[in-house]
């Protein structure tokens, strides 16, 4: 879909309010999409009010990122009553946390915009979704609606997507050829590049250090077929730990923490394990391991996360029997392709 279906939802709604939304603990990429976004709603509705919330706040980061903007956010229960709801970099709703019920019994018309794999229940629920798995993040999603509009973004809302991009880019590490040209756009919009990449970097706490290191001394090494995978366990910063330990060598990485029988796990991976075996941690791990622990799990080819209901070790070994899997998979379909 394009942004024309949301022109003509919008049109035809004529929302008095729009309410959108970002995931629980929202990253840079979700709170500059709904940013941009509000400000693009704005112009083809000027008469509507916009609110933008992040269910129990927002990190550290787009902290940062919103002082320098400015944006405001509410974190706090938001005003539900509105016409139009917007989930952002957010493909399923169990990611409000507690807002979930809310967006459930909603009457009003919900469009999702996201850059991972859709869910089946969202899709449902939603009127519009716009999924792009080839976009770098929900903010190229957004420039894209521009170029369709054939408008330029002010340098305000170029210095947001930018910001966004390069935030979930790893500082266009993981950025495609299409990914640099929309770059390069916003540069001609106005953006200082570097005084930007300067916004996302913020010095590692203490407690982080702490936790990485932890992380290391707990880990769990296994060796299938030549790729090394480790399971570790820290009580926070699990995102943090799971990218020291793909650092330190490890193709793919696992590493939760378990509050009495609530699971938080974070995976990644490194470029090269995704593209020599084609597995997709959101897809093909994460989102199984989620719905199994009674939960939710999804995200990106070579980073996602996993919320649910359970104990650790049991999920350790069900994420083994998983990856087993899939690479014996994917290791006899090469040794097929290599007879032939």
């Amino acid at each position: 879909m394009s942004f024309q279906t949301v022109k003509s939802l919008i049109h035809k709604v004529m929302p008095r309010r729009i309410l959108l939304l970002c995931h629980q603990n929202a990253d840079p990429d979700a709170l500059c999409s709904a940013f941009v976004f509000s400000k693009l709603l704005k112009r083809i509705n000027p008469d509507s009010r916009t609110e933008i919330a992040s269910p129990e706040g927002i990190s550290k980061l787009s902290k940062v990122v919103s002082d320098f903007l400015p944006i405001q956010v509410t974190t706090e229960h938001p005003d539900f009553s509105a016409d139009v709801i917007v989930m952002l970099d957010t493909n399923t709703i169990k990611q409000l946390g507690s807002w979930e019920k809310n967006v459930r019994n909603m009457k009003a018309p919900l469009i999702v915009i996201d850059h991972h794999a859709s869910h089946p229940e969202t899709e449902r629920l939603a009127s519009i979704t716009i999924c792009d798995e080839n976009a770098s993040s929900t903010c190229e999603i957004i420039y894209k609606f521009f170029e369709e509009l054939n408008i330029k973004p002010s340098k305000e809302e170029a210095e947001a997507l930018f910001l966004g991009i390069a935030f979930d880019t790893k500082h266009f590490v993981l950025a495609k050829s299409s990914t640099f040209k929309v770059a390069a756009a916003l540069v001609d919009a106005g953006v200082d590049a570097q005084m930007i990449l300067s916004k996302l970097s913020l010095p590692t706490s203490f407690s982080e250090r702490i936790a990485r290191l932890k992380a290391c001394r707990r880990m769990q090494i296994m060796r299938i077929n030549n790729w090394l995978i480790v399971f570790s366990r820290v009580g926070s910063f699990q995102a943090s730990a799971a990218r020291a330990l793909i650092g330190m060598g490890a193709h793919m990485a696992m590493v939760g923490g378990q509050k009495d029988d609530s699971l938080q796990i974070s995976i990644r991976s490194d470029p090269e394990f995704y593209k020599k075996t084609g597995f997709h941690l959101g897809r093909d791990l994460a989102k199984p391991l989620g719905e199994y622990f009674h939960g939710m799990g999804g995200g990106h080819s070579t980073a996602a996360g996993v919320n649910g209901m359970g104990d650790y070790e049991a999920a350790v070994k069900r994420a083994i029997r998983i990856i087993r899997k899939k690479l014996r998979e994917e290791h006899a379909q090469t040794r097929s392709e290599e007879l032939h």
